[in-house]
């Protein structure tokens, strides 16, 4: 019987995981500019940080020398805090409805 290789497996839940918005906090626990918060994420360090214009920004930590922090792909709504890893557009927002005109005939 084959056992699957924990490191295998978590490398493989990452990346089926990591495509989307995930939630990291509330608003509130970045309340102050200035203020920051670390999260890891898959494996990954994210500081969320709420700038002077009150904006709030995530980056991801690299871990090579003299690396500067990466931005990551952030959004609020409803108050809380999202992230998505994944460098392809997603979008968190509900698509737009359409109505149908009617043909004529």
């Amino acid at each position: 019987m084959n056992v699957p290789d924990d490191s295998r497996f978590r490398r493989e839940m990452a990346s089926a995981y990591r495509s989307g918005w995930h939630f990291i906090d509330l608003v509130t626990a970045v309340p102050h500019s200035g203020d920051s918060l670390m999260v890891t994420l898959f494996g990954e360090p994210i500081v969320i940080t709420r700038g002077d214009d009150e904006d709030i920004r995530a980056y991801r930590c690299l871990r090579r020398p003299r690396g500067a922090p990466q931005p990551v792909r952030c959004a609020i709504r409803y108050g809380m805090i999202f992230v998505n890893l994944d460098q392809r557009d997603h979008q968190l927002v509900e698509p737009e409805t359409t109505t149908a005109t009617p043909r004529s005939a």
